[in-house]
């Protein structure tokens, strides 16, 4: 599910499900770039390593660079073909005992245990989505003194606006009401937004806005 964004639903319903994402990771052999999300990178890399769940791990890079700075991943998705790719990424970077796969569909389970980061990076997905109730799992499933890490996006890229209109982008400030955390367990370590310069179809310059909410549990 990591950065389905991009990916275009199909005519085929119900879009969102196992079925609609394995066959679009089986459009090709690589979907994603294979870098890590810039944002994950700059608001993880001074984070001392410990136990890490990445939210719609995708294709794997997000748990493949976290393992690579020493964290225990859990890298879980919907889609048991992109697992099996993220796993092959791992064993190619010399990570794969670092790493933990899971299948899941996050409207019906979620991953047990507590952990140090929990990284939801660009959590989107089609049709009957419950986002805002997985995001409240996630931040359940931080341990004391750790951090749980939203990054989405706040609508379509520059060159076309009403993008994936059928999605709802919501800010930072409405993910964190959504999360609907006890007051004064948490602190709010980051609610912005981020403009990044992207590249559109035709390879022209453009920009994309994306949302990040960072916030810590108490210890």
């Amino acid at each position: 599910m990591h950065q389905h964004e991009h990916a275009q639903a199909p005519a085929a319903e119900p879009a969102g499900g196992e079925e609609f994402w394995d066959g679009r990771y089986r459009e090709s052999t690589r979907i994603w770039s294979g870098k890590a999300n810039a944002l994950l990178v700059r608001e993880a890399e001074d984070l001392a390593p410990g136990r890490a769940l990445d939210l719609g791990c995708g294709e794997g890079a997000d748990t493949v660079w976290l393992a690579r700075r020493g964290w225990h991943v859990t890298g879980t998705d919907i889609s048991k073909v992109a697992l099996g790719r993220a796993a092959e990424h791992a064993a190619e970077a010399g990570v794969a005992d670092r790493v933990d796969w899971q299948r899941h569909d996050f409207a019906e389970s979620f991953p047990e245990g507590e952990f140090d980061l929990v990284s939801a990076c660009f959590l989107h997905s089609y049709g009957d989505f419950p986002r805002a109730r997985i995001l409240r799992s996630a931040a359940a499933a931080v341990a004391p003194g750790g951090v749980l890490l939203v990054v989405g996006h706040a609508g379509g890229p520059s060159w076309d606006p009403d993008a994936h209109s059928e999605i709802d982008f919501p800010t930072p400030e409405q993910v964190l009401a959504q999360l609907e955390l006890p007051e004064g367990a948490w602190t709010v370590l980051a609610a912005e937004e981020h403009v990044q310069a992207r590249t559109d179809p035709e390879g022209r310059p453009g920009t994309h806005t994306n949302n990040v909410l960072k916030v810590r549990r108490a210890a």
